[in-house]
């Protein structure tokens, strides 16, 4: 089944993204080979030139490697890296713009922290 994509960036970028979530979350290990670009571009119904240009940018980044013959494979430390940047994404923009809307509300840090602590103790409970 083809994924639905959004409006608001290209596609090859959507497939990145959704590529380097996997690798973190742990659906992808280090050593393992991606589904080919052909293969993508087929389930997907999207341009084999689109699979391959989100492959390179994650092969441009250092996360897949090219095996010729084999495929592309995810690299040793690629989560980490992976990680780093996210942490580094959510620092430089994310934080900031939390950080503005917690004083749009009038709410302290600490109201962030405890309702931060509540929701941390609900999904446990789940657990």
């Amino acid at each position: 089944m083809a994924e639905v994509w959004s409006n608001d960036q290209p596609i090859y970028r959507q497939l990145r993204d959704k590529v380097a979530a996997n690798i973190l979350r742990g659906g992808m290990q280090e050593g393992e080979f991606l589904p080919s670009v052909r293969q993508v571009s087929a389930e997907q119904q999207i341009n084999h030139l689109t699979v391959a240009k989100a492959y390179q940018e994650l092969v441009d980044e250092g996360i897949l490697e090219m095996k010729r013959g084999r495929g592309m494979m995810v690299l040793q430390g690629a989560r980490a890296k992976l990680l780093n940047a996210e942490r580094k994404k959510f620092e430089q923009s994310e934080l900031p713009a939390l950080y503005e809307r917690l004083k749009q509300l009038d709410m302290s840090i600490s109201d962030l922290i405890s309702t931060l602590n509540t929701l941390q103790q609900n999904e446990k409970g789940d657990l």
